[in-house]
């Protein structure tokens, strides 16, 4: 996961254009409100999408796309003609973390991100004392397609590799149980881009890519106090982006709430 793509020598978009969020994102966040406000559980069943729509006060057709949004994060299962149900968590999270985890809050993002620097810092030790040749090639190559996808500002692919990177590192710990809690971790990554990080590209691919480079190579060398750091600047990076980015959010919301009321 990585911060907002500004090329050198190029300008960021402007700031009124990150204040703009898609209903449906809105209507995703507020759902995942109601879920962590009643304190459901995983398997506990949801109201309707007409009465969800009607909570939220917005048409079934932007809660119906709210609902894929978390049904693809696997916040939520929609089963046809059974009703909608708070998804079952996959890998060994804690089934409580995951259920309340709400990706547009500054202060639980804080604590993932914490989380992340402990559990992917030591993933990274590990791994540059116990990877095997094949895992080493395997980390290496996830950084490869990251820095291709970043050179055409493919974000999806990046995504993708980005994802597969990190679990490679976990991967190569060979630990079970640091492996499975990165799985879980990088699942909630992916529900802060898409929601918390309001649909916004997470930061320059091109820093993420060279960033997931230097990871690689102190692993391969099995420079296991260099990897540690290496990793740990990677994710404090990617929340120092997210932290401009709320703060550039928030100001240009504050401004069209300025216009509207001198309107």
């Amino acid at each position: 996961m990585t911060a907002t793509p500004e090329r050198a020598g190029g300008s960021s978009e402007p700031e009124r254009q990150s204040a703009y969020r898609p209903g449906y994102e809105i209507a995703a966040e507020h759902i995942l409100s109601y879920i962590a406000g009643r304190q459901l559980r995983p398997g506990d069943r949801m109201p309707t999408e007409r009465e969800l729509s009607e909570r939220l006060n917005v048409s079934r057709t932007v809660t119906r796309e709210a609902l894929k949004v978390l049904a693809a994060l696997g916040r939520v299962t929609v089963r046809k003609g059974a009703g909608i149900y708070v998804a079952e968590p996959s890998g060994l999270a804690a089934q409580q973390s995951w259920n309340l985890f709400l990706p547009a809050d500054p202060d639980q993002v804080g604590l993932l991100f914490a989380f992340r620097r402990a559990i992917e810092g030591e993933t990274s030790r590990l791994a540059a004392s116990r990877a095997t040749p094949q895992q080493v090639l395997a980390v290496r190559d996830a950084a490869n397609r990251t820095d291709e996808a970043a050179a055409v500002d493919d974000f999806a692919t990046f995504r993708d590799a980005d994802d597969d990177f990190h679990q490679a590192v976990a991967a190569a710990s060979n630990n079970p149980f640091f492996e499975s809690t990165v799985v879980a971790i990088t699942q909630l990554r992916r529900q802060v881009v898409t929601i918390g990080m309001r649909g916004d590209k997470p930061g320059s691919l091109l820093v993420a890519a060279k960033e997931h480079a230097a990871v690689a190579e102190l692993i391969a060398a099995g420079e296991a106090d260099g990897a540690v750091a290496a990793m740990v600047e990677h994710i404090d990076t990617t929340l120092d982006h997210y932290r401009r980015l709320l703060q550039r959010w928030m100001r240009g919301l504050a401004a069209d709430n300025d216009r509207s009321a001198s309107a």
